[in-house]
This record gives structure tokens, C-alpha cells and sequence, in this order.
């Protein structure tokens, strides 16, 4: 009996694990939103975060668009080649880069990245008693810590999408004019007639989102975060593969709520 019993008993553990963390983190969301209607708001560490998750994050973000683009088009050439649609490739391109890659990747390096840090930062003043002296000195952790960097994460990744969604196209364009032969008046008028509004928009809100839950998970993991060193590593790694894992998901679902019709 025990055999049958105890898989089903860790699945059930699993189970209310998995909700009691996900309302846990939904109700840390909401609390860092709420300071945002509160004042004061801490408008050093926003602009901080903003040029570190934003500007410092460009390069890495501006060659994987680029490169990103540049392989589309040389495998949408193989590929189309077979049935002779070549021309179909400069659409492909921008609506690949406009719609998920520019989002996606640019997400998933952000949260390699800034998500890291931000859990790194937090999880350091959490084991070293910092948070604990912030609310000795009436400062509200949440306030001071979480509601700047969600807010600035939102922003500051549909601003690097943007960069990405330009560099990811210009890739595919070198690569098609340099090495397929392309006539570049035509491919530029191909993408032009490719580019939609809607794409970019739609592309421009999943930036926003998956800002928002890198911020959100850095820090939430680094807020909670316990056991010295060890601690603030475990909680480092949860928050980056815990963003990956929620942005693949989000984005899932949000290209379902606005491509499924």
C-alpha cells in the first residue's frame, strides 16, 4: 500500500508547493506595486537600475539580435530554397525578430544577467542583516528595494527590444545582401510590406512583461533568501532559471491571447 501511497503523497506535496510559492510570490508583486501609488518614491535607485538593466545590458542584447537575425536568414535561404520562395525571406526575418526572437532573446539575457545581480544584491543585504537595519531606520525594504526595480525592469526591456528588433533586421539584411545575393532596394521594400504595426506592439508588451517578472523574481529570491553565502548562490540560480522558465511560459500565452484568432 505504502508502494501505491507515498508517489502520490510526494505529488501532492509538489502540488501545494508549487501553489503556496506561486501565491507567495503573487502576493510580493502586489505589495512592490503597491508603493508605487504610496510615496516617497526612491527615484536614485530606479534611475540606477534603469541605466544598468538597459544600458549596460545593450551589448550582449545587440549581438545576439544581430547574429540572432543574421541566422534566420541564412537558414530561411536553405530551407525556402527547396521551394524556390526565396523572396519570402525578408518577411520571415521581421516577423521572427519583431514577434519572438527580439522579445525572447532579449528577455533571456537580461535575466542571465540583471536578474542575477538583482537577486545577488538583495540576497547580500538580506544575510548580512542590511534589510533588517533599513526598517531599524524606518525605511520600508519593499519600498526601497523591490517597487524601483520592478518599475525600471518594466521599461527598460521593451527600450532594448526596440534596439533588437532594428539590429535583428539589419542582420538579416547584411547577411541577404552580402551573401545571398539579394538586391537590397528589394529586400527593404519586402520587409516594409512585411512590417506591422500590431507585430511590434505585440512584441513591445512581452518586453514589458518579461521585465517585469525578471525584476520580480530576482527580487523576490534575493528578498527571501537565507544561509549566508550558500544561500544567496541557491537563490541567484532559482531566480534566473525560475524568469527563464515564467518568460517561456508568458510568452506562450501571450502570443495566444493576441495570434490564436
Amino acid at each position: 500500500m505504502n508502494a501505491v501511497l507515498d508517489p502520490i503523497a510526494a505529488l501532492g506535496r509538489a502540488v501545494l508547493g508549487l501553489v503556496r510559492q506561486s501565491g507567495a510570490l503573487a502576493m510580493f508583486a502586489l505589495e512592490g506595486l503597491s508603493h508605487l501609488v504610496r510615496p516617497p518614491f526612491y527615484w536614485r535607485i530606479f534611475l540606477s537600475t534603469l541605466i544598468e538593466t538597459g544600458f549596460f545590458s545593450l551589448p550582449v542584447v545587440a549581438l545576439t539580435a544581430l547574429f540572432s537575425g543574421a541566422v534566420i536568414a541564412l537558414q530561411s535561404y536553405v530551407g525556402f530554397g527547396q521551394y524556390h520562395v526565396q523572396s519570402a525571406i525578408a518577411g520571415i526575418v521581421v516577423l521572427a525578430v519583431t514577434r519572438e526572437l527580439g522579445p525572447v532573446l532579449a528577455g533571456l539575457m537580461v535575466a542571465g544577467r540583471v536578474g542575477a545581480a538583482m537577486s545577488a544584491q538583495i540576497g547580500t543585504m538580506r544575510v548580512t542583516d542590511q534589510i533588517d537595519a533599513l526598517t531599524t531606520l524606518s525605511t520600508n525594504p519593499m519600498k526601497y528595494l523591490v517597487t524601483p526595480r520592478l518599475l525600471a525592469g518594466t521599461i527598460a526591456l521593451p527600450c532594448l527590444v526596440i534596439v533588437a528588433d532594428v539590429l535583428g533586421v539589419l542582420g538579416g539584411f547584411t547577411v541577404s545582401v552580402a551573401k545571398l545575393g539579394f538586391s537590397p532596394s528589394t529586400y527593404i521594400t519586402a520587409t516594409l510590406d512585411s512590417l506591422k504595426t500590431m507585430d511590434v506592439v505585440v512584441g513591445l508588451v512581452k518586453a514589458a512583461a518579461f521585465g517585469f517578472l525578471i525584476a520580480l523574481l530576482g527580487c523576490y529570491h534575493g528578498y527571501n533568501s537565507r544561509g549566508g553565502a550558500e544561500g544567496v548562490g541557491s537563490a541567484t540560480t532559482a531566480a534566473v532559471v525560475g524568469a527563464s522558465i515564467l518568460l517561456l511560459l508568458f510568452d506562450y500565452l501571450l502570443t495566444d491571447l493576441f495570434f490564436s484568432q
